[in-house]
């Protein structure tokens, strides 16, 4: 079993943000930013994550509800106060404690794997991850030793001319061994200007005692990218959705204009599909082989089989079978399950309803609420009646029914295997099977109605 535990800093409010949610539950790629900071410890072999909570926690732990442990900073007194909260908890842990903040979405398992092996190897007592800066302005800088290690951390206030030339940073994000963790940070003060007790503080009487401080440097320094201002959500935003779609394209999928295209973090696309530009992909969506989506045409947690065509369609919530047909202007509903080979024209929106095989809908119906068998017709114009003011309703149609057009199916009601429905009709009753029913008035021609008018 794996000895890394995480404590993943999560208090703060984000005043930059301007915003009464948590900065750690605004989202980025789809997920919130703390929720990509569990994914990656998860990822990396953490047996156990510890948010550490202050604006919002509430909100925060019902949020990440039962993927962590939480603990209150009640004051937020600076990052190494906001660590010793955690004391109680991992009082009994002799492992290594990786300190992570909830506001990095960009995190990586495989970097955070990176790091633990790294800190395991050198047999640091700490290790700082690092990164590489294109403009390292205003960060501290990392000073290594001859053979490595890390002799200090300046911050850049305090740097000299030839400090400042160094472009590898303090990411903020540390392993420790947890005994010697807890150990130092008994020893930190907040004799500072701020007057609060600093995490980074630690590395220095860990340093002091003799001890070996290591550093690992990420890859990409994208990945370790903090995020304070809706600037630098879109930003995050925006590395996030071109990982997705190089790592999509990279498993088989076409997308025509990754620029134009959002799909989330957690999507899943199968190979040969083809996606058009503006097409949101969005939540927990699963799409199958061979599809093609879009343009304009936007999927949240729907469940789409092989196959499927829709175009300028908006659909949530949803399962879609292999060879289902869809567009323009198409939308479907909570619910709603679309067997194979379903088609779906312009114009026609489906709620709650299960559509048979090979079923047709193709132009400007709704269908709410209703149990629809395969092969069935539906004429131009259908309507199921599911609401009465205060309850909905269900309507019935058996297989190969014919629905003529502009016709309203008042449910409940049913109508049953290969019946027909004449256009125009207003259908209270059932219809029995194979029977034709036509509900509509006689028509009466008034001659020289139009001379009476004028």
């Amino acid at each position: 079993m794996s000895d890394l535990v995480t404590v993943i800093l999560a208090a703060g409010k984000g005043t930059r943000m301007k915003s009464a949610l948590p900065k750690v539950l605004h989202a980025a790629g789809g997920k919130p930013m703390l929720q990509h900071v569990l994914d990656a410890a998860k990822e990396a072999g953490a047996r156990r994550n510890i948010v550490v909570t202050g604006f919002g926690g509430d909100v925060v732990e019902q949020a990440m509800q039962g993927q962590a442990e939480f603990v209150t900073q009640a004051e937020q007194l600076g990052t190494g106060h906001a660590v010793m909260q955690t004391k109680d908890l991992l009082s009994d842990e002799t492992g290594t404690v990786m300190v992570l903040c909830g506001d990095t979405p960009l995190l990586t398992g495989e970097l955070l794997k990176k790091l633990y092996d790294a800190h395991t190897e050198a047999g640091a007592k700490a290790t700082v991850l690092t990164a590489v800066m294109p403009d390292a302005t205003g960060y501290g800088r990392i000073i290594r030793s001859a053979d490595g290690s890390v002799e200090k951390i300046v911050e850049h206030k305090d740097a000299s001319e030839e400090e400042r030339k160094v472009r590898e940073v303090n990411s903020g994000i540390y392993c420790f061994d947890a005994k010697a963790l807890f150990d130092a940070l008994s020893k930190v003060t907040n004799d500072n200007v701020q007057g609060e007790y600093y995490l980074p503080d630690v590395l220095e009487i860990l340093k002091d005692k003799g001890e070996k401080i290591w550093a690992v440097a990420a890859d990409d320094y994208e990945c370790t990218l903090g995020i304070n201002s809706r600037q630098q959500l879109a930003s995050a935003e925006k590395i996030l959705r071109r990982r997705k779609n190089e790592q999509l394209m990279a498993d088989g999928v076409t997308i025509m204009d990754p620029d134009t295209t959002f799909i989330d973090a957690d999507v899943e696309i199968g190979r040969d599909t083809i996606i058009y530009p503006f097409t949101w992909i969005e939540g927990k969506t699963k799409i199958g082989e061979n599809c093609v989506l879009g343009p304009n045409s936007r999927f949240q947690d729907a469940m789409i089989g092989s196959g499927v065509t829709a175009h300028f369609v908006y659909a949530h919530e949803c399962e879609i079978a292999d060879g289902v047909t869809m567009g323009p202007y198409v939308h479907i509903r909570p619910d709603t399950k679309l067997s194979e080979k379903v088609k779906i024209g312009n114009f026609v929106e489906v709620k709650n309803s299960n559509v048979g095989v090979g079923t047709k809908l193709p132009h400007l119906s709704y269908i709410g609420d209703c149990d629809m068998g395969a092969g069935v017709n539906m004429g131009c114009g259908t309507i199921t009646v599911n609401y009465d003011g205060k309850k909905k309703f269900r309507t019935v149609v058996g297989d190969n029914a014919f629905i003529g057009c502009n016709s309203n199916l008042v449910a409940p009601v049913t109508v049953e295997d290969g019946a027909y429905v004449g256009a125009g009709s207003t259908i209270t009753k059932r219809v029995p099977k194979d029977n034709l029913a036509i509900a509509r008035a006689r028509q009466t021609n008034i001659e020289n109605w139009l001379d009476k008018r004028k």
